[in-house]
């Protein structure tokens, strides 16, 4: 076994009927949606998937945006990438907006039908002339038609949700930054440079608490829910417990 990853664990498991305000991330919301079979083992059983590698350059990139709307935002003026799509909307400060960003703490409210304390990290919020928040998120995406694109979706509405369980006004449209890096130019020379274009969604975030619903009944069971069909994990499970059989 690894060093480095230990497949069962006995922190934040959930315990039914337990008082302890249990803690659930947006994207254990996405693994739920994935396969309801794989969140159950995670989040009940203690039984996570194994963990993908870091993305160094994708966090870089994504720091660097921070920073460079942040500078924007002290001027309380628009940024010249919203500027070029003649966007209604300009960085927004807000004294939570640090802690929102942070991965395990985010926006935060706690659904009291469930005692689940629901939370996410969003990339950036802007604001427009109707004094609605703007969910901004920083992506590697080109359009968003995309099957494997529909977390990314989810991702903006459960924030967008988040934001008015809150008590704030939040517009329905959302804007993906996208960076791509230019591989067109004829050297390295250890910098790379990026195309940059925004990118607009109409989020609707009805389904989020019927999903929170859903997640709890689930959890409050003792019925593993069946494998979901498009899971690789569990197509990989199921072969290799069939492989070992007939060894």
């Amino acid at each position: 076994m690894s060093k480095y990853y230990n497949p069962k664990r006995t922190r934040n498991v959930y315990q039914i009927n337990s008082e302890k305000i249990f803690k659930l991330s947006r994207s254990k919301i996405d693994l739920f949606l994935n396969c309801p079979r794989c969140f159950y083992l995670d989040r009940k059983l203690g039984v996570g998937q194994p963990p993908g590698f870091p993305f160094a350059l994708n966090s870089a990139v994504d720091a660097l945006l921070k920073k460079e709307f942040d500078i924007y935002r002290a001027k309380g003026i628009k940024h010249p990438l919203i500027e070029k799509y003649n966007i209604d909307a300009k960085p927004v400060f807000h004294n939570e907006l640090e802690k929102w960003r942070q991965n395990f703490t985010g926006i935060q409210y706690l659904h009291q039908p469930t005692n689940f304390l629901v939370f996410g990290a969003i990339d950036d919020l802007w604001q427009n002339s109707n004094n609605e928040f703007i969910v901004v998120d920083y992506k590697e995406i080109t359009e968003l038609n995309e099957d494997w694109q529909i977390g990314y979706k989810r991702q903006m509405e459960i924030y967008q949700w988040l934001l008015r369980q809150n008590g704030f006004e939040v517009s329905n449209i959302g804007y993906f930054v996208y960076c791509n890096g230019q591989s067109r130019v004829e050297r390295f020379d250890g910098k790379l440079e990026f195309d940059i274009t925004l990118i607009s969604y109409e989020g609707n975030d009805n389904w989020v608490e019927k999903t929170i619903f859903e997640i709890h009944e689930v959890l409050q069971g003792n019925q593993i829910p069946p494998p979901s069909p498009e899971c690789d994990f569990c197509a990989y499970r199921k072969s290799a417990e069939e492989a070992e059989k007939q060894n």
